[in-house]
């Protein structure tokens, strides 16, 4: 992903909320500090600890966090946050800090952001790059409604009209014109050979990819590099269910695949060495996973379950066996946790 960016001739700025993990965020720039997007600013405080100085804070920002998001970018070279109101244009203002900020643009994902056509958009775009109280970097979208399709063609679609939505927003007035356009999106960034219309990528669950990526089509499911340890701790063959010692609190119950195959189950029960089992993760509580299998494993069986969703399953855990070439343990890894 780093070398398309490159060839491209993108910056390249990966997510860092899927894993969470300063080494990962390296291996992602190669060894480097290189720019990186946060979710929470607990990760942007831990990520500027141990290095990074160039963090994009990539949720709305709330009034209230400005104190705590100031005393940051204090320490690092560069903070950007983001706006898409008004009200947090004021609350910016309110603050002796002068901010870095982008201002976030609705592609099509309806979750955050300002619509591209709308008046008031452009209007907001403008007061933003004439406050004194900001430095305005770009525009910045995330195409997430590409998890909401059903086939490869209507991801690339998607993918075409991310960069493009910016580069309207860009052309609709002069002071606009050379702004970054920051785009991000784990399906859209693996099915495109090359970002054009575009200045910035932000993908982030591409360094594990999961279950519900391999079967968009995003990746094989052998390039998914997280998997849940899990035990058999209860066999039923009158019922054809077994029990797992990994309930909703150890996968997350999304169940994400499911437009794609209802019968997908919470994620995908192999053997240790990740090889598929005829069985299906059909129920979690919170801390019961129930399999439905005609083959009952004995007690005390481990198996290895891929989750559907590995950005919200690996945030549960505080530490990640990190093996390499089988099941040898080669490191630990320790996430940041909360917000």
């Amino acid at each position: 992903m780093r070398r398309k960016a490159e060839d491209s001739g993108v910056r390249f700025r990966p997510h860092v909320k899927t894993h969470k993990v300063t080494e990962v965020g390296r291996m992602q720039h190669g060894g480097n500090f290189g720019p990186i997007t946060v979710s929470t600013l607990a990760e942007a405080e831990h990520f500027a600890d141990a290095g990074f100085r160039d963090i994009t804070y990539a949720v709305p920002i709330a009034p209230e966090k400005l104190p705590r998001a100031a005393a940051l970018a204090a320490r690092i070279e560069r903070l950007n946050i983001l706006l898409d109101s008004f009200e947090a244009l004021r609350a910016v203002e309110s603050q002796e800090t002068v901010f870095d900020a982008f201002l976030e643009i609705d592609c099509g994902d309806h979750r955050a952001g300002v619509g591209g056509d709308h008046p008031e958009s452009l209007r907001l775009a403008l007061a933003i790059a004439r406050s004194p109280k900001i430095r305005f970097h770009g525009l910045l979208t995330h195409a997430g409604h590409a998890y909401d399709v059903t086939d490869l063609d209507e991801v690339r679609r998607i993918a075409a009209e991310e960069p493009a939505a910016l580069t309207r927003f860009r052309e609709r007035a002069p002071e606009l014109a050379n702004v970054t356009r920051s785009i991000g999106s784990t399906p859209t960034a693996s099915v495109v050979d090359r970002f054009v219309q575009c200045d910035e990528v932000r993908p982030g669950n591409y360094v594990f990819f999961d279950a519900f990526q391999a079967k968009l089509g995003s990746c094989r499911r052998e390039d998914i590099a997280v998997s849940v340890l899990a035990t058999v701790v209860g066999a039923y063959p009158e019922r054809g269910t077994m029990i797992l010692d990994a309930g909703a609190l150890a996968m997350s119950k999304d169940l994400s695949p499911n437009h794609l195959d209802p019968t997908f189950g919470y994620g995908v029960v192999c053997d240790l060495d990740l090889n598929p089992l005829s069985m299906k993760l059909i129920g979690l509580s919170q801390e019961h996973g129930k399999v439905r299998s005609e083959t009952m494993l004995p007690i005390g069986t481990r198996v290895r379950v891929v989750p559907n969703h590995s950005c919200l399953t690996a945030a549960m855990y505080d530490t990640f066996h990190v093996v390499d070439g089988g099941n040898e343990l080669v490191d630990e890894w320790h996430p940041v946790r909360g917000w």
